[in-house]
């Protein structure tokens, strides 16, 4: 069986890392990912947070999987008409430009539709229709416009963005279902269509639990398991609720020995009610399994502090896997805090493909990550980033163009 989107052809017009995410992620599903760059220059992660001089930096690197680059002027007249054999060839266009920047270059969707009916426009931008629809967003930002910031970190210090790049890699993941789907309903209709992804709604959709939490709030005026009930007063607005899961199954982080040295010497636990009793006894609490504050889970609401205390100087006694070992063998809940240095090492990711080591020609080798979404009959095979202009002549020859045609364009500095 051949890849699952074998044949798919997608003009990538993406850069930096919200539009990469997602053709990278098609192209790992088999999709060929024409990726168009400027000459000379390219996504501008090529050169950013480069560690080795005049190569290509890891950020450019672990974005750009399994695709082809080809370089373009498409200011010019001639750069315009490759683009329109592009548009013809393609079935997906896929940008994260500013907004207006397509209908400035004379491709608004009404006439990309007209060179080619079955083609899909796909757009990241940062906010969907409304009054910021023509801003200009990062990740960061949109963490903060889309909530998550403003629910993230504890409730005497200020909002937190997180490391997790949701607003940039989340919008792309949400930008390939989008195609996907697009291309699915084509199958029917044969007609494309345009899929938009802003990254102000990926975000909240992420962050739906707190969008749940606020009508409660609206509702209550009070959420039991945040951990300032039963001190402190809640205002309007969700609070930052540290590091408690916010859900109906209480949940902390907790030291474990050598967190005095080691900044991720801590384990996550949770008190999952249908194992409360292995809980106590685990940590030599037996009494608190019918003790009436502390033996149903709304009992124990008020208490969590304490609870978690308690546990935390049985954690404090075993490191994080030890304890963590104990745990699962009673199923009870937990997962220690690993360090990016441990993620790289784990010998059971590289198994599975989640951390691939990849040979560049100019970098060498390095790792990255792999697709996280495993098909049983369509394998991703992780194959190195393109170098600036790579395969130009290699897709000009599949459009059509000669030898002679080519060279011209090159002598002209339209590739």
């Amino acid at each position: 069986m051949g890849k699952a989107l074998d044949g798919v052809k997608i003009l990538d017009f993406t850069h930096v890392q919200s539009g990469p995410t997602c053709t990278q992620l098609l192209a790992w599903f088999g999709a060929d990912v024409i990726k168009v760059e400027k000459a000379g220059e390219g996504d501008v992660t090529r050169q950013q947070l480069r560690d080795i001089d005049g190569v290509d930096s890891l950020y450019f690197t672990m974005l750009n999987h399994n695709k082809r680059s080809i370089t373009l002027d498409t200011k010019s007249a001639q750069g315009k008409e490759v683009l329109v054999a592009l548009i013809r060839h393609c079935d997906v266009l896929v940008e994260n430009f500013a907004p207006g920047a397509l209908d400035r270059m004379g491709f608004s969707w009404e006439r990309i539709n007209e060179i080619n009916p079955r083609m899909i426009v796909a757009s990241v931008k940062g906010f969907g229709p409304g009054p910021y629809e023509d801003c200009k967003v990062y990740e960061n930002v949109a963490q903060c416009a889309g909530g998550a910031a403003s629910t993230t970190g504890f409730d005497d210090g200020p909002p937190l963005v997180t490391g997790a790049q949701i607003g940039d890699s989340g919008t792309g993941l949400h930008l390939a279902l989008g195609i996907v789907t697009a291309l699915f309903q084509r199958e029917k209709t044969g007609e494309g269509q345009r899929v938009l992804a802003a990254m102000q709604d990926a975000v909240l959709n992420l962050c739906r639990v707190k969008l749940r939490d606020q009508q409660r709030l609206d509702r209550r005026g009070v959420m039991e398991e945040y951990p300032q009930f039963p001190d402190k007063e809640f205002g309007e607005a969700v609070p930052r609720a540290g590091n408690a899961s916010g859900g109906g199954q209480p949940g902390w982080i907790l030291k474990c020995k050598g967190w005095q040295h080691d900044p991720n010497a801590y384990i996550y636990f949770i008190t999952q009610a249908p194992v409360w009793d292995k809980i106590c006894k685990v940590i030599g609490e037996e009494s608190w399994i019918t003790d009436p504050s502390y033996a149903t889970p709304k009992a124990r609401l008020p208490h969590l502090k304490t609870i978690f205390s308690r546990i935390e100087e049985w954690t404090k006694t075993k490191d994080k896997f030890e304890a963590m070992d104990i745990l699962n063998g009673y199923d009870i809940p937990c997962g220690p805090i690993l360090s990016m240095k441990e993620l790289a090492e784990e010998p059971s990711l590289r198994a599975t493909g989640t951390v691939v080591e990849v040979d560049h020609p100019k970098r060498g080798k390095y790792l990255t990550v792999g697709n996280p979404i495993k098909l049983s009959k369509s394998p991703t095979d992780v194959e190195r980033s393109p170098l600036l202009g790579e395969h130009t002549e290699e897709v000009l020859s599949q459009l059509g163009y000669s030898g002679d045609q080519i060279a011209a364009l090159r002598e002209s500095k339209v590739i």
